[in-house]
């Protein structure tokens, strides 16, 4: 069984910001597999569970607010037995230019408090994760920067990242080796 968590903000008010961009992947990888995710209070979180050639494969956006995402990634992890090898987690970096992709086995947090709370919640920093670049601005508070929208020349860099996303959950899904996907995606923009 494979977890793909796409971390975000809940709520409409969110929904395309920049600190949304693993919530915009997990809806592409829904809306590829034809099947869409529900809330479950259980998880605190939108979750969808589907099998991919034989694989089973949840999908999931933590309701938690991106501060608590570890938690519905701990209780995912504890109620269906998943290997943490198993688990892929897609996130927002201000570190990296809009659209470039940084694909890690593990690493810390980089001053990011989604992966902050995983982390110190599954008390391991050895989890797969995607971080797309957002870029940073030097002007706005962090806060304030990574609430707002995209710009739109920034989405038509952002849908091709999106697209390499899809493409990693897939190949992860399929054991590929995943320091081969890093091979290949860690040089894409």
């Amino acid at each position: 069984m494979k977890l793909v968590v796409g971390l975000g903000n809940p709520g409409q008010k969110y929904q395309k910001t920049r600190h949304n961009i693993g919530f915009m992947v997990i809806d592409e990888m829904l809306k590829i597999l034809g099947t869409q995710a529900k809330f479950d209070a259980k998880f605190n979180a939108e979750v969808s569970m589907t099998n991919v050639d034989g694989e089973k494969l949840i999908l999931a956006k933590p309701s938690t607010f991106m501060n608590l995402s570890g938690e519905t990634i701990a209780k995912l992890i504890k109620y269906y037995n998943i290997d943490l090898e198993d688990v892929l987690v897609i996130v927002d970096d201000v570190n990296l230019e809009t659209g470039k992709l940084r694909l890690r086995e593990a690493g810390g947090h980089g001053g990011h408090n989604g992966l902050r709370n995983i982390i110190g919640l599954l008390h391991t920093e050895a989890f797969k994760r995607v971080r797309i670049g957002i870029d940073n601005n030097q002007v706005l508070p962090l806060d304030q920067y990574v609430l707002g929208q995209f710009t739109s020349d920034q989405m038509i860099v952002l849908q091709k990242s999106i697209q390499f996303s899809t493409e990693i959950i897939d190949l992860f899904i399929h054991n590929v080796s995943f320091s081969d996907i890093m091979t290949k995606y860690n040089t894409q923009t």
